[in-house]
């Protein structure tokens, strides 16, 4: 009997939606969404940048349809809450690395709070070498570990906020909010250098992406606890993931052209470049204006909309 055919086998499902999850500790990104996914028995899954093993909290995954536009999500700030070990420092940054001793701390919270304060703004950082960066196919890391090190480009990034939690003899705590492609260990490693004693990253949460917070989302325990109805009804829909974009809604006929490929006619100059398109208050997907801004383009539609969506209102 093949796999498939298996009736002790649960089968997979065409589930659509993004699920808040909170990654414990020593669960890489990708096993945490393949645990996920077989809760859920979905047919397809993704999620939205990665986190470390070594690291907790908001990780966003999503199922079906919404893997479209995880992209969006990925483009997010994120919120961090980072311990640092003052007085040592690390050859990878965190905790996995080797150690080696600095200088002991002799400053006080305000100096503390100033050197925080100095990494506000943007800034360019260099990604460091145990990270999944891929240089000519190979990840940095995976290098790294064959005792190569190889020439890195600076990368753009911004400190929006950061501010110091808590300081108790060589344990710091600090909330910072970052740009896209922020690496939290060189940062830290940078803040060791500030307070001239050195830095290591010893623990890592994120605590949100985007417009979600960690106090959304569920855990593996908390999951594998419920019903399949239960966690269904953690889903949020996949336009959870677009929320900072403007909304237009269409009428059916208009709606079912978008979603078909094809190009909608429009009485007035579209002025913003990017849209969440809705139809009877269902999301369609992702449309753009083309050149001339009077007609509108899609970009990236939903597959799953029901035909009966199409018809007009009072329509039998």
């Amino acid at each position: 009997m093949k796999p498939s055919q298996n009736p002790e086998r649960p089968q997979r499902r065409a589930l659509t939606g993004v699920i808040l999850f909170d990654k414990p500790f020593g669960l890489s990104s990708n096993h945490a969404l393949q645990r996920v996914r077989h809760l859920f028995r979905a047919l397809k899954a993704g999620h939205t940048g990665t986190l470390d093993p070594h690291a907790t909290g908001l990780l966003p995954l999503c199922l079906g349809e919404a893997t479209k536009y995880s992209g969006w999500i990925l483009d997010a700030p994120k919120t961090y809450h980072a311990t640092l070990t003052l007085g040592q420092t690390s050859s990878t940054g965190d905790g996995e690395g080797v150690l080696s001793p600095g200088r002991p701390f002799l400053g006080n919270e305000t100096t503390l709070i100033a050197a925080l304060d100095g990494f506000l703004g943007p800034q360019t950082q260099l990604p460091p070498m145990h990270s999944a960066l891929k240089v000519q196919g190979q990840t940095l890391y995976q290098l790294a570990r064959a005792g190569r090190e190889v020439e890195r480009i600076p990368r753009a990034i911004q400190v929006h906020e950061i501010r110091l939690l808590s300081w108790r003899e060589d344990r710091v705590v600090i909330e910072t909010r970052v740009s896209k492609g922020t690496y939290i260990r060189v940062l830290v490693q940078d803040i060791g250098t500030a307070l001239g004693c050195g830095a290591y990253l010893s623990g890592l949460r994120r605590t949100a992406t985007g417009p979600f917070s960690l106090s959304q989302a569920a855990t593996l325990e908390g999951l594998e606890g419920m019903s399949q109805a239960q966690r269904d009804a953690c889903l949020q829909p996949v336009d959870c993931l677009l929320t900072g974009l403007p909304r237009i809604d269409l009428p059916p006929a208009q709606g079912r052209a978008l979603s078909q490929g094809q190009i909608v006619m429009g009485n007035l100059l579209w002025q913003e470049s990017l849209y969440r398109v809705y139809t009877q208050n269902h999301f369609l997907g992702l449309a753009q204006p083309d050149a001339t801004q009077s007609n509108l383009v899609p970009l990236r539609m939903m597959g799953d909309a029901p035909s009966t969506l199409f018809q007009e209102p009072g329509t039998p």
